[in-house]
């Protein structure tokens, strides 16, 4: 078998790159978010179960952390990143399984993750524009609820007051749930 596809070859970077969870049920949903949301075309994916997750100091994840901190290396010494996005979405089953967590008690760690993760990431690659978002299940569509994530370099980069929701409604909308900033430094997961 043989497949060309249609979309034209595109060589130059974008110097961005997305860490967000394997589930394929969403792939279209952070597609549509990073390329359309937040203007990343051709971003860098790093795509793993639970995504950044594996990077929030979890140690069901310690052999994927490795891996992801090899990844993002690579990435920022040869494809020269300079930001990165983190996504957690609701229900992960990373959090329900690995690391036997229900809701209320999922959702506040991953957002606390992104927290971590963030400050992980930025301590082994330098970078300071890093972001962070919640993608929330809301009557049938996916909606991206920003996170501080206490980066410095990020409050121009997309307003912090603003929601995407994908795929048909293309444009922000105020946020129905404000998530609440988490300080840098929380507790270790357990």
């Amino acid at each position: 078998m043989s497949y060309e596809s249609p979309v034209r070859y595109e060589a130059s970077r974008i110097h961005a790159a997305a860490l967000y969870c394997s589930d394929g049920r969403l792939g279209e949903h952070f597609d549509d978010f990073l390329q359309n949301g937040l203007s990343l075309p051709r971003y860098d994916r790093l795509c793993l179960p639970g995504g950044p997750a594996c990077v929030a100091g979890h140690p069901q994840a310690h052999l994927e952390e490795k891996g992801v901190v090899d990844e993002l290396h690579f990435l920022v010494e040869v494809h020269k990143l300079r930001r990165i996005v983190l996504i957690a979405h609701q229900g992960c089953a990373f959090y329900a399984t690995r690391l036997d967590l229900k809701e209320p008690r999922l959702e506040l760690l991953q957002r606390a993750d992104l927290v971590r993760a963030a400050a992980f990431v930025h301590r082994v690659t330098g970078l300071d524009e890093i972001e962070g978002y919640f993608a929330r299940i809301v009557d049938g569509r996916v909606r991206f609820e920003r996170v501080d994530v206490g980066a410095s370099h990020t409050a121009d980069i997309a307003s912090p007051d603003l929601d995407y929701v994908s795929p048909s409604q293309r444009t922000p909308v105020r946020e129905a749930h404000k998530p609440t900033p988490m300080p840098i430094d929380l507790p270790r997961p357990i």
